[in-house]
């Protein structure tokens, strides 16, 4: 139940994964009845479906709404689980508690509204509900931060964060990239807020399913929040990323929990020296970049002296080609070396800039 996970934080020792799993959409009695035992059937505990559906565009199939909730309250008389649903209004945060809805999650569409956000924190005063909060659709941390504080200060204490992943037109793999290094930062704010992974609204295809999910376990997340539906072929909403309760149970016996830590003083020594190391790697890589950038503001002198633009063209698409490809010699990742070029040549612009500019 909801309960484990907030429970499972405080453990050190590795675990199974929590899990919610459940239709993306609640369709019909049938097709959520169905759907419920078959996952109970394989384990599953709680369990997610969607009543109201946020759309990017009107005419798309927007949830069946509140006439969902009786058939929930069917499910759960049915089979002892608990239910989550997507709130994004105080009537659908009314409507919920007033159905008996065990946990409530805000999507993407509304953590990046801090107006949306704070309508719900205010509809929740008071109630002890647990909440999911997901990261927005864009990439920003600090709206993801904010939504979860102002949840906090409406008083609810049990809140958990949901990696769904983010916009990005440039990711030809994923519906919405991981970019799990925002992830990584929101728990070094909130270190004591589980966090859980939606490997399907990442994935957007359920063949990749399994290794987001695998990934999320091995970045220590706390569970999965995972599409499944007893006919996903025939899914109203979100069809290709939605997995059945078989292949679901069958793909969660396969994901390896690993060790939060090391076990044994021995192992932990060793572990400290490969660190020290990467610690000394790193201040040689600051060492470098210090020197790097000496060098810049003596370009920008040059400059200024001889009255030059900052900018060269050439120079820099010389600098994005020729690195990628030192990298690969390197048997470094091309693409990591080529964004943190892109970050060196903001900074080294903006210094000359400055240069020029007194």
């Amino acid at each position: 139940m909801i309960s484990d996970l907030f429970q499972a934080k405080q453990k050190t020792t590795p675990t199974k994964p929590f899990v919610i799993a459940g239709p993306c959409s609640v369709e019909t009695p049938e097709q959520l009845h169905e759907t419920v035992s078959a996952l109970y059937d394989r384990g599953i505990r709680v369990i997610r479906g969607g009543v109201w559906k946020p759309r990017t565009r009107p005419g798309s199939f927007e949830g069946v709404g509140a006439i969902a909730l009786p058939w929930i309250q069917e499910v759960k008389l049915a089979f002892p689980i608990q239910f989550a649903v997507e709130v994004a209004t105080a009537y659908h945060v009314e409507e919920a508690l007033k159905a008996g809805i065990d946990i409530l999650w805000i999507g993407a569409r509304s953590t990046v509204n801090p107006f949306t956000v704070q309508e719900i924190a205010e509809s929740l005063r008071g109630e002890e509900v647990p909440v999911l909060i997901k990261n927005p659709v864009n990439p920003d941390l600090s709206l993801w931060v904010g939504a979860v504080e102002r949840i906090q200060r409406a008083g609810i204490s049990q809140v958990a964060a949901v990696h769904r992943g983010f916009s990005n037109f440039r990711d030809k793999i994923h519906r919405n990239s991981p970019l799990w290094q925002i992830p990584i930062d929101f728990r070094t704010i909130f270190p004591e807020i589980p966090m859980l992974c939606d490997p399907s609204h990442i994935s957007g295809k359920r063949d990749l399913v399994p290794n987001i999910s695998q990934k999320a376990l091995d970045l220590s997340f706390d569970g999965l929040l995972i599409e499944s539906h007893i006919n996903p072929d025939q899914a109203w909403s979100d069809a290709a990323q939605q997995l059945t309760p078989e292949d679901l149970a069958a793909m969660l016996n396969q994901l390896k929990s690993r060790k939060v830590h090391f076990e044994g003083e021995e192992k932990q020594l060793k572990l400290d020296e490969i660190r020290t190391q990467i610690d000394q790697a790193d201040h040689d890589l600051l060492e470098a970049i210090h020197r790097r950038m000496i060098l810049v503001e003596k370009i920008g002198e040059f400059k200024k002296l001889n009255n030059v633009a900052v900018l060269d063209m050439d120079r820099w698409k010389t600098i994005l080609e020729s690195r990628p490809q030192w990298a690969s010699e390197l048997s470094l990742n091309p693409s990591m070396i080529e964004e943190m070029f892109v970050l060196i040549h903001q900074e080294s612009i903006k210094k000359q800039t400055e240069i020029l500019d007194k």
